[in-house]
C-alpha cells in the first residue's frame, strides 16, 4: 500500500516545512508501532507561488508539483494526477497531522470498508468568534460527514474515477467532493466518515490576517449569493488575495 500526501501551496514558504515534518514524523511513529507496511510520498503543488515555496518543498525532499493557474482545486487535481499512491491524503501546508490521525486513516484503510474520510480541526489560540466558528462547523461536519477541506482522504481509484476536486467552484470543493463521495459509498457498498479522536491542528491564520468585518463581509457574501460567490474568484479576497 502506498500514501500519497498532497499539498497544495501558494506562497506557503512561512509554513510548509513544518507541515511535512508533522508528516515524517506522524509517518515514523505509525511505522514504528508495527502495524501495516505502507509506502509514502509527498506532494507538493506549487501554486505560482513568488516567496521560494518550491525551494522549501524541494530542500524537505517532497516531490514538486507546477500548478500555474491559482486555485486550490486545481492545485489538488494537479497533484493527485501526479501521485502514484493507492490512497490521496490533501492536507493543508498550514496544517499539522498528529500521529493518531494517521493512526486512524490506517485502520480505516485496513478495515477494508471506506473509500475515503475527513477529520475535525482544532486551532490552538484561536480568538473566541473562531472557536465558536469552529464548533459549529465541527457539528456540522460530523452530522453531514463533510470534510474540511485542510483534511481530506480519498482513494485513488474513486478520486480519479469521481473527477477529483471540482474546478467549477473556487470554495467549498471539499464540501461539494464529500457529498460526490458519499453518493458514491452508497452505490457501491462503502464509507465515507469524518474523524473526531486526532483533530488536525491548523493554523487560523484568517482570524490573525483579517479585520472581523472583512471575515463577515464574506461570509455575508457567501450566504446571499453563494453559487455565484463560490465561481467568482474576485469575490473570495478572504482565499485569493495572496494574504499570507
Amino acid at each position: 500500500m502506498k500514501l500519497s500526501f498532497v499539498i497544495p501551496a501558494y506562497n506557503e514558504a512561512k509554513w510548509l516545512a513544518a507541515c511535512l515534518q508533522h508528516i515524517d514524523a506522524a509517518v515514523a511513529a505509525c511505522r514504528q508501532d508495527g502495524g501495516s507496511e505502507f509506502a509514502v510520498e509527498r506532494l507538493v503543488v506549487d501554486n505560482n507561488s513568488t516567496d521560494g515555496t518550491a525551494d522549501v518543498a524541494a530542500a524537505a525532499g517532497a516531490i514538486v508539483v507546477f500548478e500555474a493557474v491559482n486555485q486550490i482545486s486545481r492545485a489538488r487535481n494537479a497533484g493527485a494526477r501526479a501521485a502514484t499512491g493507492d490512497w490521496l491524503i490533501f492536507v493543508d501546508a498550514d496544517s499539522e497531522l498528529p500521529a493518531g490521525l494517521l493512526a486512524d486513516v490506517l485502520q480505516l484503510i485496513e478495515g477494508g470498508r471506506h473509500i475515503g474520510c475527513g477529520s475535525l480541526m482544532q486551532m490552538e489560540g484561536a480568538p473566541r468568534g473562531l472557536r465558536w466558528s469552529l464548533k459549529l462547523w465541527s457539528w456540522i461536519s460530523t452530522t453531514l460527514n463533510w470534510a474540511a477541506g485542510s483534511f481530506v482522504v480519498c482513494r485513488a481509484d474513486v478520486f480519479h474515477e469521481l473527477g477529483g476536486f471540482s474546478e467549477k467552484i473556487y470554495v467549498a470543493e471539499e464540501i461539494e467532493l464529500s457529498r460526490r463521495i458519499k453518493r458514491y459509498a452508497r452505490k457501491h457498498g462503502g464509507k465515507f466518515v469524518v474523524l473526531r479522536d486526532h483533530p488536525l491542528r491548523t493554523s487560523g491564520r484568517k482570524a490573525e490576517l483579517y479585520s472581523q468585518k472583512e471575515l463577515l463581509g464574506q461570509v455575508l457574501r457567501l450566504l446571499f449569493r453563494p453559487r455565484t460567490t463560490m465561481q467568482d474568484k474576485k469575490a473570495l479576497d478572504v482565499w485569493y488575495d495572496g494574504r499570507r
